[in-house]
């Protein structure tokens, strides 16, 4: 009798062995390749600027988009697809999070969203949620959350921690479109909420943002919400608790003028700086480092406005340990 107490206890524990067998696999294969550069976009339009921005994100070699809000302003899904596929390709890994702009024609067989999940179904990429509104993703290696505060939905900053607390990947970025005021440099308002920039700072998250029609990063950061700064440094050494944000709104619609400054701000770039279109680059596993990064923001022009480095503390240790004993 007593052996098959043991026996029945042994078969309940399997579902969560395999469980955590599938997850480490998963993770094992998932990693980051070396050098792989992922482009940060926003507020984008159609048209000739709108098309010299993503022009720019081919020539530089970007292996991804990440695009916070704001496609094309007109209501055109397939328009706005099509402008996507003439110059990155129908296969380009293109990620996607609803903006204020894009939520009438959001929904639907024909609607953005379906274009998205579209592409991603073409990749195999799978994800967890409502694509783009409040979902996330593993992609090369990098945890992706895309959430729309202000926008779409609720509970987005629950969102972000439950996410956060269960993933454990070294690179991870939660975007949305909106900001609150002094989380960007013109005309915005309060849309967000800081809930949202602290869950990601604390669960040691890259912040991508759009919605601002200009360029702005802040320095390393211990609070958005009383804008602390951690350290002024150019190279940002994230953790969970310390991280950056930046607004990357210059896809081509418009570029806005500079109305607010802060001390937390390690980089603006606007109307006022004779900004141009352009786009924010991420270099991911740089020269083989697993939790090292460089970033850039180049503008059409060929001009580099902003660069900076950055090292991940965040569960770091197999793979780094890893990389420093086989060097």
């Amino acid at each position: 009798m007593r052996r098959w107490k043991y026996l029945v206890a042994f078969l309940l524990l399997i579902p969560g062995i395999v469980s955590t067998l599938r997850a480490e696999t998963s993770a094992s294969l998932s990693k980051t390749p070396p050098n792989f550069k992922v482009a940060f976009i926003g507020d984008q339009g159609l048209g000739e600027n709108a098309e010299a921005v993503l022009k720019l994100v081919r020539s530089e070699g970007a292996q991804a988009v990440l695009h916070q809000g704001d496609f094309d302003y007109e209501n055109n899904p397939d328009a706005w697809n099509a402008q996507i596929n003439e110059i990155l390709g129908e296969d380009f890994p293109y990620f996607a999070s609803v903006g204020n702009h894009d939520v009438e024609k959001w929904n639907g067989k024909d609607g953005y969203q379906q274009y998205l999940k579209n592409r991603l179904n073409r990749l195999g990429v799978e994800w967890d949620g409502d694509y783009g509104v409040k979902s996330s993703l593993q992609y090369k290696g990098i945890f992706i959350i895309q959430v729309s505060p202000g926008d779409l939905g609720s509970f987005h900053a629950d969102y972000l921690r439950e996410q956060l607390a269960k993933n454990r990947s070294i690179w991870r970025i939660c975007c949305w479109h909106k900001n609150m005021r002094l989380m960007q440099v013109s005309k915005k308002t309060d849309d967000t909420g800081w809930d949202v920039y602290e869950e990601a700072r604390k669960g040691g998250a890259i912040i991508a943002t759009a919605h601002d029609h200009s360029y702005g990063r802040t320095h390393l950061m211990d609070s958005f919400e009383y804008q602390t700064v951690a350290s002024q440094s150019n190279t940002l050494v994230i953790t969970e608790g310390r991280t950056f944000a930046f607004f990357s709104g210059l896809g081509g619609k418009s570029i806005y003028g500079q109305e607010l400054s802060g001390t937390w701000w390690a980089k603006i770039y606007t109307k006022t700086q004779d900004a141009h279109y352009g786009a924010l680059f991420g270099v991911f596993n740089v020269g083989g480092v697993p939790n090292a990064a460089t970033f850039y923001f180049k503008n059409i022009k060929g001009e580099v406005v902003d660069r900076f480095d950055v090292i991940s503390r965040v569960h770091t240790g197999s793979a780094v340990e890893q990389h420093r004993s086989s060097r």
